[in-house]
């Protein structure tokens, strides 16, 4: 989708939340329940559009990935803008399934692309290494992780992958798009009830890479791996049978970070330029 809005119509910005459980990722697929199938069925529904509007995301996230900061997309004619915008939030409540939820509606500046426009997404994943398990309240959004987990020694890890870096050993490779990546930020914190939250925040994800980085860390954490193992796995740039793309259902998108709206334009062409696949999938 372009940056340009056609004459007439308007772009409109959606922030939005849901429990990945039950969907098979973000991405419309013909025969699975996707978030987007979501999302667009009802637009055209309460809108009450002849063809449905066309979606696009800051991050494409997989199958069982939650995400509580999303955001998302569309352009549509002034009219129906005019006509719709001041119920849309309302209706949509009504309309979408419990697990998703839009919570913003509105139209956008000028030059925003929800995907390019954006200099950030910052993941968290949860793990819990409590030997009775994890919570049961809690076991859709915690990864139970089966050893006792050094929090010091995954950030002591964790330091040497910051930075720009080709993240070939942590990505699931596509045809023609790159691996190079900027992490700026990557650390572990444990909570009082137990509960280690990894956050994770680079300009943008490849595929896998987050559940690939988590899944390495652990290996640290639990002492079956030394601190520096995770740095010389990056240096070698090649994926590692060792390292293990962890389950989903830990990861969250927690928040999409964007420029002052003045900046919104070049942002969004020069992450354009880095980019070849648009949309690919993430973490």
């Amino acid at each position: 989708m372009s940056d340009e809005v056609e004459p007439g119509h308007v772009r409109v910005r959606l922030d939005l939340s849901y429990d990945g459980k039950d969907f098979s990722g973000w991405a419309k697929q013909r025969t699975l329940r996707t978030v987007q199938g979501e999302l667009e069925s009802a637009l055209q529904t309460v809108m009450r559009l002849r063809e449905p509007v066309e979606l696009t995301v800051a991050g494409r996230t997989d199958a069982g990935v939650h995400a509580r900061g999303q955001v998302a997309q569309f352009d549509l004619a002034e009219e129906v803008w005019a006509e719709h915008h001041d119920k849309l939030l309302r209706r949509l409540a009504g309309r979408l399934p419990h697990d998703v939820r839009v919570w913003k509606v509105a139209e956008a500046p000028e030059g925003f692309n929800a995907r390019f426009s954006a200099v950030w997404r910052r993941y968290a994943y949860r793990v819990g290494d409590h030997q009775g398990g994890v919570d049961p309240l809690r076991r859709g959004h915690v990864l139970w992780h089966q050893w006792p987990l050094d929090v010091d020694a995954m950030n002591e890890a964790s330091a040497a992958l910051l930075g720009e870096h080709d993240f070939a050993a942590y990505c699931k490779k596509r045809e023609g798009a790159t691996t190079i990546r900027t992490l700026q930020q990557l650390g572990w914190e444990r909570a009082e009830d137990g509960i280690i939250t990894a956050t994770v925040r680079a300009d943008a994800f490849c595929h896998n890479m987050v559940r690939s980085l988590v899944g390495a860390l652990l290996h640290v954490g639990d002492g079956h791996r030394p601190t520096d193992w995770p740095g010389k796995v990056l240096a070698a740039g090649v994926r590692d049978s060792s390292v293990h793309v962890v389950k989903p259902h830990g990861l969250t998108l927690e928040e999409v970070g964007y420029p002052a709206d003045e900046l919104l334009a070049a942002r969004s062409s020069q992450a354009r330029n880095m980019r070849t696949l648009p949309g690919a999938g993430c973490c």
